[in-house]
């Protein structure tokens, strides 16, 4: 083990138990705007009631996913260096807009928005949810704008004198056809991780609080959440076939390595279950399924997709002696849990929506168990999505351009990684149970109750009341 090695575990696990957050601050800022869009339309109390609720467990998903973020930029100067020198005239334009434009728009009008409550119009209120949800939204997208650069660069020269990319073309970065499929799918999968915990929180609700005032709201939520995560799992599905074929456009090899094919095939088959080498040099055993892997990667049912081997061969030729394959197990099994969880979460969906048909109320066990584990599994299908992206570019950091040794920092040893890596882990693991005990106790108290408390004099005017957090 090297310093290269553990600053490589130390980005991934730190990026891993980011991305927790991000996909629901994503997908739930949006549920939340439209629970308060339909209160503001119909004047229904419902859902004033959920639209504090799951804007508390928002808020504080919300907070936990920027204080692990910054993480993430501290590593590009502590353990990446060379990789931030040659790339950093690239990154620095969208990530300098994401921190500019995209995240203060999310953060003022949230901030907006959790002080406004009875103090701003309902419509300048409602726009202040908005307003946050589009800053978000945007802030990923600049953000996979400067990852799509690492998996298909555009839009750049190689400096001679310096060694450095160089900035050429801002439009063509974000344009990149990588970014512009990775992010819808990123939404997606967002939706799918946002829908489940609307969906768990409110079944759980439906089951141990029969016959309460609220049970119309969560029965309400329930089926809404539960429609987020069909309609999400269907898009992850459109997007994921779309940028399946793109990723065998620009990187052959990491859909070679999706699928354990190890030998061009044309037609090529979709594997089911392959069992290869130990040094991953050649297939074993396989379960597989005609034609399949041509059209997912090309679109042609007898298209060409080259192997694991002949391309290997092509880039030892094209870029030095080397190798240039990934960890053929970790992107063969990522992919495939990816899709598992996936699909798991979006059939317990369907399970819930088939037992409240017809006003039925769920009374299951069995299903009050899946749903409770249910937010758990589109958090790691994106998860494990994210881990075939990265490693699948493996050896490359840049593809094509870089490669991820050649990234590490220099001057900074062994000792310190190890230092940093133990450290970071231990204040998130402490910030997973402040977030998860935090979660459950919110989510297990339960919409709020709206009836005015008569302690509070609002006789006064409101440049005379104090300014108090909503929550």
């Amino acid at each position: 083990m090297d310093a290269l090695d553990v600053a490589r575990w130390q980005f991934g696990v730190t990026t891993v138990y980011h991305f927790l957050f991000v996909p629901l601050t994503i997908g739930l800022s949006v549920l939340v705007a439209i629970l308060q869009t339909l209160w503001h339309r119909t004047g229904n109390e419902r859902y004033l009631k959920l639209t504090k609720f799951y804007g508390k467990l928002f808020l504080i998903n919300f907070a936990m996913g920027v204080v692990t973020g910054i993480v993430q930029e501290f590593q590009f100067g502590m353990n990446w260096s060379d990789y931030s020198r040659f790339v950093g005239d690239i990154f620095g334009a969208p990530l300098a807009i994401e921190a500019l434009v995209a995240f203060f728009l999310e953060s003022t009008f949230i901030g907006l928005w959790i002080f406004g409550w009875d103090r701003l119009p309902k419509r300048a209120h409602l726009a202040s949810i908005w307003a946050a949800a589009i800053g978000t939204n945007l802030s990923a997208y600049f953000i996979l704008a400067a990852n799509s650069f690492m998996q298909n660069p555009v839009g750049y020269w190689i400096n001679p004198d310096t060694g450095r990319a160089e900035l050429t073309d801002f439009l063509a970065v974000l344009t990149n056809k990588v970014a512009l499929i990775t992010f819808p799918h990123t939404l997606a999968g967002s939706f799918l991780v946002a829908g489940s915990l609307v969906v768990t929180v409110g079944l759980w609700h439906v089951m141990r609080n029969r016959g309460s005032a609220d049970t119309g709201a969560y029965r309400f939520a329930t089926k809404f959440g539960s429609w987020v995560v069909l309609v999400s799992a269907t898009l992850v599905v459109i997007t994921g076939d779309i940028q399946g074929k793109i990723m065998t456009q620009v990187q052959p090899m990491k859909m070679a390595a999706a699928e354990g094919l190890y030998t061009t095939e044309s037609p090529a088959s979709f594997s089911v279950l392959t069992v290869g080498s130990l040094d991953g040099s050649r297939e074993l055993f396989a379960i597989k399924i005609p034609y399949l892997l041509s059209y997912l990667g090309t679109g042609d049912p007898n298209g060409t997709v080259h192997g694991i081997n002949d391309l290997q061969a092509q880039y030892a030729s094209q870029y030095g002696a080397g190798s240039y394959t990934p960890i053929i197990p970790v992107t063969y099994w990522s992919f495939r849990f990816m899709i598992a969880f996936g699909l798991a979460a979006a059939a317990i969906a369907l399970l819930v929506l088939w037992s409240q048909r017809k006003g039925r109320t769920p009374t299951s066990r069995w299903l009050l168990r899946a749903g409770l584990v249910m937010p758990v599994l589109p958090l790691l299908a994106n998860s494990f999505g994210w881990i075939f992206t990265e490693m699948g570019r493996q050896p490359w950091i840049v593809f094509g351009e870089m490669l991820t040794r050649d990234g590490v920092s220099r001057s900074v040893s062994l000792t310190e990684v190890l230092t940093s890596f133990t450290a970071f882990t231990l204040i998130y693991a402490t910030l997973a149970v402040i977030e998860f005990k935090l979660l459950v106790r919110y989510a297990r108290a339960g919409v709020p109750d709206l009836t005015p408390d008569p302690a509070i004099d609002d006789s006064h005017d409101d440049a005379e009341r104090p300014l108090a957090f909503a929550y």
